[in-house]
């Protein structure tokens, strides 16, 4: 049987920091459940990868979003940075000022990504 795989779309961007911390840590749990993850920024949401940015974030006392992405990345989580968002904000988001765990893809990565999981949340 093929492993399960939940693509986590974000959207939300820094001025709702909670449903920034949802993918992340659902991703890392679908991990421990032996579900293939990705989480998949875009819009918005391209902004929290910014060099900067997520260690600015931390809601309670939870870490701060980037310590999550860390965490994330290093249990072998995907997290993607959608190329076209970069180009939508022009010089105030690029490839040279995102995050080392930020993975630039394409728009028609997203599109296979969701033709092929079994699952799709988006925030």
């Amino acid at each position: 049987m093929a492993k399960k795989n939940i693509l986590y779309v974000q959207t939300s961007g820094t001025d709702t920091p909670e449903r920034l911390y949802s993918p992340l840590i659902l991703a890392q749990t679908a991990l421990a459940m032996d579900i293939e993850p990705v989480v998949y920024f875009l819009g918005q949401g391209i902004k929290v990868l910014v060099k900067g940015e997520a260690e600015k974030i931390q809601v309670g006392n939870f870490p701060t979003v980037m310590e999550v992405i860390q965490e994330s990345k290093n249990k072998g989580i995907r997290i993607l940075a959608c190329e076209q968002s970069l180009q939508l904000f022009g010089g105030e988001v690029s490839s040279g000022n995102l995050i080392d765990e930020a993975e630039i893809v394409g728009a028609a990565t997203l599109n296979d990504l969701a033709l092929d999981a079994d699952a799709i949340l988006s925030f």
